[in-house]
């Protein structure tokens, strides 16, 4: 009888240690994945588009679902136009404590209604807006931009490349001049002609654009930043070579060379991971890229040699070996010396204040 009751306090121990483990362990990781979190994602288009919204919607919404959280979505929500405040309000009022801003313009539109909510985390797509319950993430896109403008620069005939671009914010300048510095790379003479769409998404204007630099600059090859592909529908009618942005398309011909795409799914995951485990208050920007398999260059079409092939894996492994694409000697559009030999431009200028252009760089005015 006495061995029965020390099996039993032995027993008894035993449960209470492994109990007491447990629980340190929940304590240690935060918030358990088991909780069911729900996550508040705002997007300016359908979730359903080909695109910038469709593409981030697949991620979040498959690293929810890796993550077991509830996703809770606003679509269609445009900027500036007083839908942002209500939508965050309503995802807070449904239970979301953490909040994704997919587009730039809603952290500025939003910070009042951000500034309410102190308890509730938020992610925006924006470097301008800083706050405790603010995080700003995006992936490094300029790198595969960067990569882009190397096919660009060695498939154009004429030299001459046209850029369609939504408005000129620092994300959008990093792009159009890692892209240029990509042509320049392997084509100095090469100049690339930026016209200005003024909107992530104004499918009338981006195609005038693009037949505005098509037609009256010579352009060969075009590319573009926006959150749709009119451009390169342009660009197949009138025959000549594109690079996409966000996805692949499919039933295109070959003249469409590639695409800058980012996968979605590893930042959002890592993102959501942040505030699962309560550390969302502690990383104010986050930023991934090659080195992660965030950013890359989606497959060639046959139109792409294999010396292009060749130059593009020479770039991206310098780039994976640490060499930063805007590093080195860089002169602006003006004649102004930017980055000088063994230096790097800083991230807080590449985030928050690119505001000039590098050599190489033209703007089609009329």
């Amino acid at each position: 009888m006495k061995l029965n009751k020390k099996k039993r306090k032995i027993l008894l121990i035993i449960f209470a240690m492994v109990f007491i483990v447990i629980v340190a362990l929940l304590l240690f990781m935060g918030k358990t994945y088991t909780q069911k979190e729900k996550i508040g994602f705002i997007i300016t288009g359908s979730m359903d588009e080909q695109g910038w919204n469709g593409m981030h919607y697949e991620g979040v919404s498959a690293a929810c679902e890796e993550l077991g959280v509830e996703l809770r979505v606003k679509e269609n929500i445009r900027e500036f136009q007083g839908e942002c405040g209500p939508a965050i309000e309503d995802l807070v009022n449904q239970g979301c404590k953490m909040i994704i801003l997919t587009s730039y313009g809603y952290v500025e539109e939003g910070k009042d209604i951000i500034q309410k909510y102190p308890e509730v985390s938020f992610y925006c797509n924006s470097f301008n807006y800083h706050a405790d319950n603010v995080t700003s993430y995006f992936s490094r896109m300029y790198q595969a931009r960067y990569l882009a403008g190397i096919v660009a620069g060695m498939q154009t005939e004429t030299n001459k490349i046209g850029y369609v671009a939504a408005m000129p914010t620092s994300e959008v300048n990093r792009g159009i001049n890692a892209f240029t510095l990509g042509v320049r790379r392997v084509n100095p003479k090469a100049v690339v002609t930026v016209a200005w769409s003024n909107a992530w998404d104004n499918e009338d204007e981006e195609r005038k654009q693009a037949d505005n630099l098509i037609e009256n600059t010579g352009v060969d090859v075009i590319t573009y930043h926006q959150n749709q592909a009119y451009v390169v529908e342009e660009a197949e009618k009138a025959n000549i070579y594109s690079i996409g942005y966000h996805q692949r398309l499919e039933n295109v011909s070959d003249k469409y060379l590639t695409a800058v795409v980012g996968d979605w799914k590893l930042t959002y995951e890592a993102i959501i991971r942040q505030y699962l485990r309560g550390n969302s208050a502690n990383i104010k920007v986050y930023w991934v890229g090659m080195e992660e398999n965030a950013v890359k260059l989606a497959d060639f079409s046959g139109a792409v040699s294999e010396d292009i092939k060749d130059e593009v894996n020479r770039a991206t492994n310098q780039i994976l070996a640490g060499r930063d694409v805007f590093s080195g000697v860089i002169y602006d559009n003006e004649g102004n010396l930017r980055c000088k030999e063994k230096e790097t431009i800083r991230d807080e200028i590449l985030l928050e204040q690119f505001d000039w252009y590098v050599e190489g760089v033209e703007f089609y005015d009329k």
